[in-house]
């Protein structure tokens, strides 16, 4: 099932939307810590400070956009409260594992400089995905008249994945093929995530 389809039935039945919503909200705040953990004690730059903000901010903001379904849903991020809690919980783990696995036999790199090279690749895998679902959730929001929205949260987005590309570019002269191998690593573990959702809706 594609995405359209899942997040189509999602949107039609608010228990399983205020789920979908939490589980958005986890998986951001998720992505907030690890960018966190990823920073070095003291060459901490503006962007990465500004990312981790905003990360954060979106995980509120969806959780907050719960109330407007219903405010006694999902009020944490147990497995009972999310959506395909397995698959969602160890996604940005497993892509964290693999490209730190990939940039050691790749770039033989260690330490703080694996960290960050990490952070710039699993980012941006992420932000390119975030690229598709957002939008795709928005125009089904807009389809089922809901008073949820995430436009701001895609305006971030496309921002974010800018600077995401930018930092790349001084990272390696050879980006573009990181970043591809990055993709791919996420497209299977992002494919695993929509099976375990169509199941938990059929």
């Amino acid at each position: 099932m594609q995405l359209e389809k899942i997040v189509s039935k999602i949107t039609q039945q608010p228990e399983v939307h205020a789920k979908w919503l939490n589980t958005l909200s986890m998986m951001e705040n998720t992505g907030a810590r690890k960018i966190s953990a990823c920073e070095h004690k003291k060459d901490v730059t503006l962007i990465v400070l500004k990312h981790a903000a905003e990360e954060a901010r979106h995980a509120y903001y969806l959780k907050k956009q719960i109330g407007k379904i219903d405010e006694a849903l999902c009020p944490d991020y147990n497995n009972d409260h999310l959506l395909a809690p397995q698959a969602s919980y160890t996604y940005l783990n497993s892509l964290d594992i693999e490209v730190c696995r990939y940039l050691k036999d790749e770039l033989r790199l260690k330490g703080e400089e694996l960290k960050f090279a990490a952070y710039l690749l699993v980012t941006y895998a992420i932000e390119v995905r975030a690229d598709e679902i957002y939008p795709i959730y928005q125009d089904a929001l807009d389809l089922t008249g809901s008073k949820v929205n995430v436009k701001s949260i895609i305006l971030e987005e496309e921002g974010h994945l800018e600077e995401m590309i930018n930092q790349l570019k001084k990272f390696s002269d050879d980006w573009e093929s990181h970043g591809q191998k990055a993709i791919a690593i996420e497209s299977a573990l992002y494919q695993n995530w929509l099976n375990e959702l169509e199941k938990e809706l059929i």
